[in-house]
């Protein structure tokens, strides 16, 4: 155990926290040391985020003792943990998406005079001063829900930098972004630290943390397993000491062999809700036995094309079937019926009710339906054999989480459930949009596995991923979306992550990719 020492920004110590019967930490220890960048590493439910909810003082230890700067400090709410100095961005964003930045960014905090009047101008040269100094630009007169993810996650650093912020804790910071914005936050993290700033990431990805990170804190079930150098460490071995076991990074597949075509799509054009057309023309087929991955940077009409393939969109031409049905401006009950399914990106907004428990969120889509429901009322018996069916086949945490509202659960342990629900309804096509977003290594590998298992049994996947990585490990074909057409196709193994990323920017096959 390390010395209590003014050289780490923060120390906590025998750390325990219980919610009911549940035991989420067990005598868990921390050591960041000052200007360092330090990953805390561990599986969905491991408990890394209530440990820094404890230091962020959105939560009380049952026990132990927290550190800053060498002295003994009771953080018994968010208040005091922000006059200390502690700023923290969280997975799920907390803004006002009406408000503009500069209102985000004030708000709690303004700067007033006389009469309570707020000074404007100081607040916004503050602002501008921080921007300046850490390369954080973003338009402070938009209103954030005209922003990308990557530009509210930086309007969030920001609010934690404007109220003081020496220690910034950022969880799963690059869950939601592209492969760009995750350069532009280790570059800004950089800045950070180079200016003296400390800074502690939960986070689930090992290619980041060997980016990014000094040092990483693995926790795994609540207990603290080793604090280690990431440089003495390979991505193989931190998955190990996450997990527990010897874990595949990637994917083991049959040879392809496709059926018949079971969903097309053709010459397909969708308007966003201002009217601008953003899906313009796109083609594209899928056969049985077949995951055909969906490439792109975020923004060039995929949520159009996911809404209008769930009849969730109205789509201007074109059409849409599958098994040779038209289900183009019908309604998603239709689409469900016809045997589609899909795994939202943002489960929050689309795939779980989060004042539901696990167990109605586990037949969201099928209370209606023997033999959940028996002559109108619900069979709980019946419900709660299938809940648990998928907590034990999906590792879903804690194992007696039926009961307790989804809300209660990690964002990665929801997503579980989600993938779970959707796959068990043996879908003819699964539209998987970032199906492994906020998983751990283990749990991906357990997706990766399932989904090729359900390729095997002769189902059609939609696979639309910003995890480049994923879209080639997991496809037969890929097909590049840029600027709301298909820019590309290619068969597994005919092209290259630089062949990819080349058309992913606006470039054409028949250009030079350098």
């Amino acid at each position: 155990m390390v010395e209590i020492s003014k050289k780490y920004a923060v120390q906590m110590r025998g750390i325990t926290k219980s919610f009911g019967t549940f035991k989420v930490l067990d005598d868990v220890e921390l050591d960041v040391k000052k200007g360092t960048i330090h990953a805390i590493l561990g599986e969905n439910g491991a408990g890394k985020s209530t440990l820094m909810n404890i230091l962020y003082g959105l939560y009380s230890s049952d026990s132990g003792e927290i550190y800053l700067n060498g002295k003994l400090q009771f953080l018994k709410n968010t208040a005091v943990a922000i006059k200390s100095g502690i700023g923290m961005v969280h997975q799920h964003f907390m803004l006002v998406d009406k408000f503009t930045v500069i209102q985000n960014i004030v708000l709690g905090n303004e700067t007033t005079g006389r009469f309570g009047i707020i000074k404007t101008r100081e607040s916004r040269e503050k602002v501008k001063e921080i921007i300046d100094r850490y390369g954080l630009n973003v338009d402070l007169n938009r209103k954030v829900r005209d922003l990308s993810v990557g530009q509210q996650q930086r309007v969030e650093i920001l609010k934690a930098l404007y109220r003081g912020a020496d220690l910034l804790i950022l969880d799963e910071p690059t869950a939601v972004l592209t492969p760009m914005e995750i350069e532009d936050l280790i570059r800004i993290m950089g800045s950070l630290v180079a200016d003296g700033k400390t800074i502690i990431i939960i986070t689930h990805k090992l290619k980041e943390i060997k980016k990014s990170a000094q040092e990483c804190t693995i926790i795994r079930r609540g207990k603290f397993i080793d604090r280690v150098k990431v440089e003495d460490e390979t991505e193989k071995t931190l998955a190990k000491k996450m997990v527990g076991r010897e874990i595949k990074l990637k994917v083991d597949k049959t040879p392809f062999n496709p059926g018949e075509e079971v969903f097309s799509i053709k010459n397909l054009h969708v308007r966003c809700c201002r009217g601008i057309e953003t899906v313009k023309g796109l083609s594209l087929s899928i056969r049985r036995g077949e995951i055909l991955g969906l490439a792109g940077i975020e923004g060039n009409g995929q949520k159009e094309l996911i809404e209008a393939l769930l009849c969730a969109r109205h789509v201007d031409s074109g059409e849409i079937r599958i098994n040779g049905e038209e289900i183009q401006n019908t309604s998603p009950g239709n689409v469900l019926k016809c045997g589609v399914s899909a795994i939202h990106a943002d489960r929050h907004k689309y795939g779980i009710v989060l004042d539901f428990s696990v167990a109605e969120n586990a037949i969201l889509e099928k209370y209606r339906d023997k033999p959940y429901c028996e002559r109108g009322f619900l069979n709980y018996k019946e419900r709660d054999k299938f809940t648990n069916k998928l907590i034990s086949e999906y590792d879903i945490r804690p194992k007696d989480c039926k009961d307790l509202l989804i809300r209660e659960l990690s964002g990665g342990n929801q997503q579980k459930l989600v993938i779970g629900r959707e796959i068990a309804n043996e879908p003819e096509l699964l539209i998987a949009v970032q199906p492994t977003r906020g998983l751990d290594v283990g749990a991906i590998e357990y997706v990766h596995k399932t989904l090729i298992n359900l390729r095997d049994k002769n189902k059609a996947i939609l696979l639309i991923s910003l995890e480049l990585d994923e879209i080639m490990d997991l496809s037969d074909t890929i097909a590049v979306m840029y600027d709301g057409a298909i820019n590309g196709v290619f068969k597994s193994g005919e092209a290259d992550e630089n062949d990819i990323g080349f058309l992913m920017a606006g470039g054409q096959e028949n250009e030079q990719c350098c």
